[in-house]
């Protein structure tokens, strides 16, 4: 239990310091997010903070796959966490085409889903896992807009790990929500630094590694794990289609996701990822609540809470299109 701490207030210290190195070095390179039509604050902000939490949990993993593990799955994460987290800083220093981006993604995730097959995990599993890697990196890629919303979004997942994962799952778990809380103060509630493409790319990659890590999986064990993940992914996933059905390039920057929208409806970034935070929290504990029931309970529960979160996602999109209608009368 004190090597647990130990590695829990290491991990909080060291980002939360690396951090700061970041910030200068960020201002020294004038790496900058300046306000504009596709984002949403209005302050110019260094960003590359991320790398960070990268240099914090890398060597973990690095380590756990090493010395107290020897797990291929955890040293495949670690090679696909450097490959993220580097076309990240690249496109951080000068834009890379998407295509670039998403190529490098598909390279890392083909790893982590490899080295699950070559520990004996189920064909199904690794696909799984390859398509939910694919997913998660881009994700939270789209949901690092606004304040904090990124890296609370990856607490809070980490915390559910801890909560219903254990073994090597609960360890990452640990040291991953510690180095983005040490990151967290920089980045909210006024952020003095953006995690950037290195750091967005990365979260979202350590959380598929977590789902990778689940033991004896099963089908049941895969949509506890997505419960938690509910907020993020709807958006996001809701938003993609969206765009793709009004034959936008749905690839490029843009402000339209549920959370930015409330943004330009007059929220204040804080009060939106306060909102977040509560309904993955709630997710949190539905997740814990089902784990260990019998399948067609966690399938009626997933499927509920889904829906639930779609239906929660159309009524505040239609509202805040009001909202905004009314809003651009009033201002005519």
């Amino acid at each position: 239990m004190t090597a647990v701490l130990a590695l829990g207030v290491g991990a909080f210290a060291a980002a939360s310091a690396l951090t700061m190195v970041a910030r200068m070095y960020a201002l020294r390179r004038q790496l900058f997010d300046a306000p504009g039509a596709r984002r949403s604050h209005r302050v110019v902000t260094p960003r590359g903070g991320g790398i960070a939490i990268v240099a914090v949990v890398l060597p973990v993993m690095v380590w756990l796959g090493l010395v107290a593990t020897g797990s291929p799955v955890l040293l495949a994460g670690a090679c696909g966490l450097a490959l993220v987290a580097a076309v990240g800083w690249i496109d951080d220093h000068r834009p890379l085409s998407p295509w670039a981006r998403l190529a490098v993604h598909v390279v890392a995730a083909g790893l982590l889903a490899w080295a699950l097959v070559a520990s004996g995990a189920p064909l199904w599993w690794a696909a799984s896992v390859f398509l939910l890697t694919l997913g998660l990196v881009n994700t939270w890629n789209f949901l690092d807009g606004i304040d904090g919303i990124a890296v609370t979004q990856a607490i809070i997942f980490a915390v559910g790990i801890l909560l219903i994962g254990r073994g090597m799952a609960a360890l990452l778990a640990f040291a991953y929500a510690a180095a983005c809380a040490g990151f967290l103060p920089w980045n909210f509630p006024k952020a003095r630094i953006f995690l950037g493409d290195v750091g967005s790319g990365a979260l979202g990659y350590v959380a598929a590694c977590l789902v990778a890590l689940t033991p004896e999986p099963r089908p049941a064990d895969l949509l506890i794990v997505l419960l938690p993940l509910s907020g993020v992914l709807i958006d996001t996933t809701l938003t993609l289609f969206s765009r793709i059905i009004a034959g936008e390039p749905f690839w490029m920057p843009h402000v339209q996701h549920a959370y930015q929208r409330c943004v330009q409806a007059g929220y204040t970034h804080a009060r939106v990822t306060g909102g977040f935070a509560a309904w993955t929290l709630l997710s949190l504990v539905v997740a814990v609540g089902t784990s260990g029931a019998s399948q067609p309970v966690i399938i009626g529960a997933f499927a509920t809470w889904y829906a639930v979160g779609t239906a929660i996602w159309f009524v505040l999109r239609a509202r805040l299109r009001r909202a905004s209608v009314v809003g651009m009368r009033l201002h005519d």
